[in-house]
């Protein structure tokens, strides 16, 4: 497996197009309100990606198992719809879950993020399942620091997730990025005997996408039959966070979030 650290140059240009990413995920939270389409978000995400000269990573990537090739800029997915959601004319109702997973190259460099939110009211079991789902990369920001094992940090989420009295989905993981969407190593949310088999040391300046999933049942997901749209089998909803993190000394810096106006 090749861990490959980031140069401080590098890492700038990650950082410019994480704040891409992030500028496109808040418009878009912006204007996920009743009424809108899933492709009317889709338009908007293309339109910024273009404003600040980046592409999207997701527009026409091939399926992992072969099929069509993916057809949106995002991928929205609404309640019981974990990953991959296609955008098109469904249109967001009050109490809806959206979550939006966005990427983009730009200067010939990858940012990779995804955010969950509700639409008005939704039950509070529903609202914990979101909090604790971005609680998860507060974890990866605390522990993940150079010169400790990666299932170490997986352990944290997967106890807090289970504390909760929630599901860590383990179909799907996160990965390196860099120059490529998708590079070594693979990043799961959960511990298990494959990763402490395969285990590895968080370098100083690799980069990585961390992007826990989460079921309020069971863990268990299926594909729809349009070859991408992934839900739960129990119908129940589910959450998914993502950021694109920088492993330094004493943690990990998310590359895919806008500034704290308080911290300036």
């Amino acid at each position: 497996m090749a861990i490959r650290p980031k140069s401080p140059e590098a890492i700038e240009q990650m950082r410019r197009a994480g704040r891409t990413v992030a500028l496109v995920l808040a418009r878009l939270e912006e204007m996920g309100r009743p009424g809108v389409t899933t492709a009317e978000l889709d338009a908007e995400a293309a339109r910024l990606a273009r404003d600040h000269g980046a592409r999207s990573l997701f527009l026409g990537q091939p399926h992992p198992r072969g099929g069509r090739r993916y057809p949106g800029n995002i991928c929205v997915s609404l309640n019981e719809e974990l990953v991959h959601g296609i955008p098109g004319p469904r249109r967001i109702a009050e109490g809806d879950i959206v979550s939006i997973d966005f990427g983009v190259e730009q200067a010939g460099w990858c940012a990779d993020a995804a955010r969950t939110f509700a639409v008005g009211k939704v039950p509070a079991r529903v609202r914990r399942l979101l909090e604790v789902t971005a609680e998860a990369l507060e974890i990866v920001c605390r522990e993940a620091r150079a010169g400790v094992l990666w299932s170490a940090v997986a352990g944290r989420i997967e106890a807090l997730v289970r504390g909760a009295g929630f599901s860590v989905v383990t179909d799907y993981v996160g990965h390196g990025i860099g120059r490529e969407m998708w590079e070594e190593p693979k990043v799961p949310n959960f511990v298990s005997r494959d990763l402490l088999k395969n285990d590895w040391v968080l370098v100083e300046g690799m980069t990585v996408a961390v992007e826990p999933m989460v079921n309020l049942g069971g863990r268990e997901v299926r594909e729809k039959e349009d070859g991408w749209t992934v839900v739960t089998c129990d119908g129940q909803p589910c959450a998914h966070f993502e950021d694109t993190f920088v492993i330094r000394q004493d943690g990990a810096e998310p590359l895919t979030r806008l500034a704290d106006p308080e911290k300036g």
